[in-house]
């Protein structure tokens, strides 16, 4: 855990969104627009890192947050600043999208 966030593996994430007796997390990719375009993991809520802070209502505060980027580190500062404005179940991709394309889904592009 980096700063009271937790940390998942590409693998760890795929296994959560894999066993149906879970509640699906929030997958909360907070990429620019021409990334999310060229790669992005089925289901995810695209609100880039710039828009969050005026955004933050559509975000279910009931429900466990995955953000999620490139490489984890944008996701990361997303994740502290939702943890600042009270949301409590928080996890950042480590390795983000970069990381899912490799060890999970190779027909996800790489970029």
């Amino acid at each position: 855990m980096a700063s009271g966030i937790v940390q998942l593996s590409a693998t760890e994430l795929a296994q959560w969104l894999a066993k149906p007796s879970n509640e699906a997390p929030v997958l909360l990719d907070v990429r620019e627009p021409w990334e999310f375009e060229h790669a992005r993991i089925e289901g995810s809520l695209h609100l880039p890192m710039a828009q969050v802070p005026s955004c933050i209502e559509q975000l279910p505060t009931h429900r466990a947050v995955v953000c999620i980027c490139h490489h984890g580190v944008r996701s990361q500062q997303v994740a502290l600043f939702l943890r600042s404005k009270g949301f409590e179940e928080l996890y950042n991709l480590r390795g983000g999208i970069d990381a899912w394309s490799r060890d999970v889904d190779p027909a996800c592009p790489l970029y």
